[in-house]
Protein backbone atom coordinates (compact mmCIF):
# COMPACT_ATOMS: atom_id res chain seq x y z
CA UNK A 1 0.00 0.00 0.00
CA UNK A 2 2.96 2.33 0.42
CA UNK A 3 3.54 2.25 -3.34
CA UNK A 4 0.03 3.51 -4.08
CA UNK A 5 0.57 6.61 -1.94
CA UNK A 6 3.29 7.85 -4.29
CA UNK A 7 1.01 7.69 -7.38
CA UNK A 8 -0.57 11.06 -8.24
CA UNK A 9 -4.31 11.34 -7.84
CA UNK A 10 -4.99 11.98 -11.52
CA UNK A 11 -3.41 8.60 -12.38
CA UNK A 12 -5.69 6.85 -9.91
CA UNK A 13 -8.72 8.19 -11.76
CA UNK A 14 -9.80 5.58 -14.31
CA UNK A 15 -11.07 8.18 -16.79
CA UNK A 16 -7.86 10.17 -16.91
CA UNK A 17 -5.83 6.96 -17.09
CA UNK A 18 -7.91 5.67 -20.01
CA UNK A 19 -7.60 9.08 -21.74
CA UNK A 20 -3.82 8.96 -21.31
CA UNK A 21 -3.64 5.45 -22.77
CA UNK A 22 -5.87 6.54 -25.66
CA UNK A 23 -3.68 9.57 -26.45
CA UNK A 24 -0.48 7.50 -26.29
CA UNK A 25 -2.08 4.93 -28.60
CA UNK A 26 -3.08 7.60 -31.13
CA UNK A 27 0.29 9.34 -31.10
CA UNK A 28 2.56 6.31 -31.37
CA UNK A 29 0.79 3.06 -32.26
CA UNK A 30 -2.15 3.88 -34.51
CA UNK A 31 -2.03 3.31 -38.28
CA UNK A 32 -2.36 7.10 -38.79
CA UNK A 33 -0.01 8.15 -36.02
CA UNK A 34 1.61 11.55 -35.63
CA UNK A 35 4.67 10.70 -37.73
CA UNK A 36 2.64 9.41 -40.67
CA UNK A 37 0.55 12.59 -40.57
CA UNK A 38 3.70 14.74 -40.71
CA UNK A 39 4.97 12.77 -43.72
CA UNK A 40 1.64 13.13 -45.48
CA UNK A 41 1.61 16.88 -44.82
CA UNK A 42 5.05 17.30 -46.37
CA UNK A 43 4.03 15.14 -49.34
CA UNK A 44 0.91 17.28 -49.80
CA UNK A 45 3.02 20.45 -49.88
CA UNK A 46 5.29 18.94 -52.55
CA UNK A 47 2.29 17.87 -54.62
CA UNK A 48 0.79 21.37 -54.40
CA UNK A 49 4.08 22.83 -55.65
CA UNK A 50 4.01 20.37 -58.55
CA UNK A 51 0.41 21.28 -59.28
CA UNK A 52 1.23 24.98 -59.47
CA UNK A 53 4.19 24.24 -61.77
CA UNK A 54 2.07 22.18 -64.15
CA UNK A 55 -0.74 24.72 -64.05
CA UNK A 56 1.73 27.39 -65.18
CA UNK A 57 3.02 25.10 -67.92
CA UNK A 58 -0.52 24.46 -69.18
CA UNK A 59 -1.24 28.19 -69.21
CA UNK A 60 1.92 28.87 -71.25
CA UNK A 61 1.14 26.07 -73.70
CA UNK A 62 -2.40 27.33 -74.23
CA UNK A 63 -1.04 30.82 -74.90
CA UNK A 64 1.48 29.43 -77.36
CA UNK A 65 -1.17 27.29 -79.06
CA UNK A 66 -3.46 30.27 -79.53
CA UNK A 67 -0.56 32.23 -81.04
CA UNK A 68 0.20 29.39 -83.44
CA UNK A 69 -3.45 29.11 -84.46
CA UNK A 70 -3.92 32.84 -85.08
CA UNK A 71 -0.58 34.06 -86.42
CA UNK A 72 1.00 32.41 -89.49
CA UNK A 73 4.33 34.17 -88.81
CA UNK A 74 4.63 32.56 -85.38
CA UNK A 75 3.72 29.19 -86.91
CA UNK A 76 6.52 29.55 -89.44
CA UNK A 77 8.95 30.67 -86.73
CA UNK A 78 8.12 27.65 -84.54
CA UNK A 79 8.49 25.25 -87.48
CA UNK A 80 11.89 26.70 -88.37
CA UNK A 81 13.27 26.79 -84.82
CA UNK A 82 11.93 23.53 -83.40
CA UNK A 83 11.71 21.20 -86.35
CA UNK A 84 14.49 22.63 -88.54
CA UNK A 85 12.11 23.10 -91.46
CA UNK A 86 13.14 25.29 -94.34
CA UNK A 87 11.93 26.56 -97.65
CA UNK A 88 13.13 24.82 -100.81
CA UNK A 89 15.38 27.70 -101.80
CA UNK A 90 17.14 27.99 -98.42
CA UNK A 91 20.15 26.37 -96.81
CA UNK A 92 20.38 25.82 -93.05
CA UNK A 93 23.63 25.88 -91.09
CA UNK A 94 23.44 24.55 -87.53
CA UNK A 95 26.20 25.54 -85.13
CA UNK A 96 26.42 23.40 -82.01
CA UNK A 97 28.04 24.68 -78.85
CA UNK A 98 30.44 22.46 -76.94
Amino acid sequence: MKNFKNIPAWLKNKYSLSMLVFVVWLVFFDHNDLFVQMERTSELKQLEKGKSYYTDQIREMKKELSELDNDPASLEKAARERYMMKKDSEDIFIIEEK
